[in-house]
């Protein structure tokens, strides 16, 4: 099965349609997947549901696609870092999920396991409660949350081999395993493809199985809060 495309555009072709579901990895702007965002700008695609722990800043990140408001809905954790997201949804123009970070990461990780959904102590008693059923456990109030199941998941790792197995670098896994298990389809975009065989076994963060499609590129290094100090 190839899964070594040779740019985002193409990776993407056959898969992107208005209205579907995405699971992107990444926290601010480490280990986002920035090509592949590019890639569905340009496409055009429109009335898009992320999946994201945030949506970047105004011109990176997620934070392209709210510009030529490709966005319908966002489902996110944090949304501090980005002036259009937070004008759209108080305008009424973005429809917002919030969801704690913790369960964002295990609704997306469930899902890629096949459950459906899972019972957490998280936002009982807040405006995350609100709609969902309720269960008591040893004296204690629970939720039940759904597992998140997207159409397509678009993620970055530092090294992936010619099967797919990807190795994260450092904090920007973050979110970027449990993103790829939730999709249909997995197209991850890396820094470097080495030939199968080549990876420890060890070292693998996130086995072949889950990716489908595989791009090499070039990454912009932004820093999203550059703070120094006089020497």
């Amino acid at each position: 099965m190839k899964k070594i495309y040779g740019s985002a555009s193409e990776a993407l072709d056959g898969i992107l349609f208005d209205g579907m579901k995405i699971a992107a990895g990444g926290f601010g702007l480490c280990g986002i997947p920035e090509l592949l965002l590019a890639a569905i700008r340009d496409a055009g695609t429109k009335e898009l549901t992320f999946a994201s722990n945030n949506a970047g800043v105004d011109d990176f990140g997620i934070g392209i696609l709210l510009q030529t408001r490709q966005v319908k809905k966002m489902i996110s954790s944090y949304v501090g870092e980005n002036a259009e997201f937070m004008r759209q949804y108080l305008s009424g123009e973005l429809e917002l999920e919030f969801t704690p970070q913790g369960t964002l990461a295990e609704r997306m990780r469930s899902a890629g396991c096949g459950i459906p959904g899972f019972y957490t102590r998280t936002g009982v008693g807040t405006v995350i409660a609100e709609g969902k059923e309720e269960k008591v456990f040893n004296g204690e109030t629970y939720i039940l949350e759904e597992g998140i199941y997207a159409d397509l998941s678009i993620v970055k790792a530092w090294k992936a081999d010619e099967s797919g197995n990807l190795v994260f670098r450092k904090t920007a896994r973050n979110f970027n395993p449990p993103a790829a298990m939730c999709g249909k389809v997995c197209v991850v975009e890396v820094e470097e493809i080495v030939p199968t065989g080549s990876l420890d076994p060890d070292s693998i963060h996130l086995p072949g199985v889950y990716v489908h499609r595989i791009i090499q590129g070039d990454h912009e290094k932004r820093i999203e809060q550059r703070t120094t100090r006089a020497a």
